[in-house]
């Protein structure tokens, strides 16, 4: 199947993931993964990327509470929900490249 936004994609994920920021690049790999070692960033993400609609002021207010500040927190909410997009979005492409051409 034909992503013909795929440059747009790659640009996208570059500049959330390797471009400098107020979070370290690891971090935010780590969040776009879902694979945060820090337990307070972990149970954040782990919200976003399943339940990005149940997130609280109280969920941020653990991160602030562990020490992160705003702009962090944005960069980490941004980079995990990314990353769950691109999961979902993937995952779809995938299964339609998988339909037989007849059948659609």
């Amino acid at each position: 199947m034909d992503d013909r936004y795929v440059q747009h994609r790659a640009a996208l994920t570059a500049a959330i993931l390797e471009r400098d920021g107020v979070t370290a690049a690891a971090d935010r790999q780590a969040a776009y993964a879902g694979t945060p070692t820090d337990p307070a960033v972990a149970a954040y993400v782990a919200t976003v990327r399943k339940h990005a609609y149940r997130v609280s002021d109280a969920d941020v207010a653990a991160l602030r509470a562990a020490g992160h500040d705003d702009p962090a927190i944005f960069e980490l909410t941004v980079a995990a929900a990314v990353g769950q997009a691109t999961r979902q979005y993937d995952a779809a492409l995938a299964v339609l490249a998988a339909i037989p051409a007849e059948a659609g």
